[in-house]
């Protein structure tokens, strides 16, 4: 793989509830200096406009390259544009059936599929609670097909004290799955233990 492709990712932002997820792997990236693609579902923007006070183009200046949603024929829809995989957080319910159907309707999806055919890492962070066998089906099919499923949930030995912090850690997790190096939080068995 290129170094280009060893620091490039997919991160897509659906409709659920979380969004902040999204922005903090956008925000991470950044830092990190991994370049990220960024596609946003319809849903995302009626979401991002609930759950922040942020425009869509304050959201899509977080990414080094932006898509629509509509756009199958962009970049992310084919398995020779080289990427470390990709990012679905938050991930809706939606969005995670068609990636496990391999049915798409969007890039999004279309880019999720393409990750998981090219043997890349897929890692969705699905806000959907409780979660009912349908659910739990799709989240397996998914996994069975080399996808993580990655729920949001905090732990909390390292003392969490802000809401950025129970961020940082889940946004961490996520950044694990691929093997990019960070200090988003403090790990079990740190020196600070």
């Amino acid at each position: 793989m290129t170094d280009s492709a060893r620091s490039r990712l997919i991160v897509g932002i659906s409709g659920a509830s979380g969004v902040a997820y999204g922005l903090r792997a956008l925000d991470a990236c950044r830092d990190l200096g991994v370049e990220t693609h960024l596609i946003l579902s319809k849903a995302a923007a009626l979401t991002i406009a609930q759950e922040t006070n942020l425009s869509l183009s304050d959201v899509q200046s977080r990414a080094d390259v932006n898509y629509k949603v509509g756009d199958v024929g962009a970049a992310v829809a084919s398995g020779s544009f080289k990427t470390l995989g990709m990012i679905i957080a938050p991930c809706s319910v939606r969005t995670m059936s068609e990636i496990a159907s391999g049915v798409t309707s969007s890039l999004l999806t279309r880019a999720a599929d393409v990750t998981l055919k090219e043997r890349r890492k897929l890692v969705l962070v699905p806000r959907e609670t409780p979660l009912h066998l349908g659910h739990l089906r799709h989240m397996t099919a998914v996994t069975e097909m080399g996808g993580v499923i990655l729920p949001p949930a905090p732990s909390f030995y390292h003392a969490p004290k802000t809401i950025m912090d129970l961020l940082d850690q889940t946004v961490g997790k996520v950044l694990d799955q691929f093997g990019i190096e960070h200090c988003l939080f403090q790990r079990w068995g740190g020196d600070d233990a």
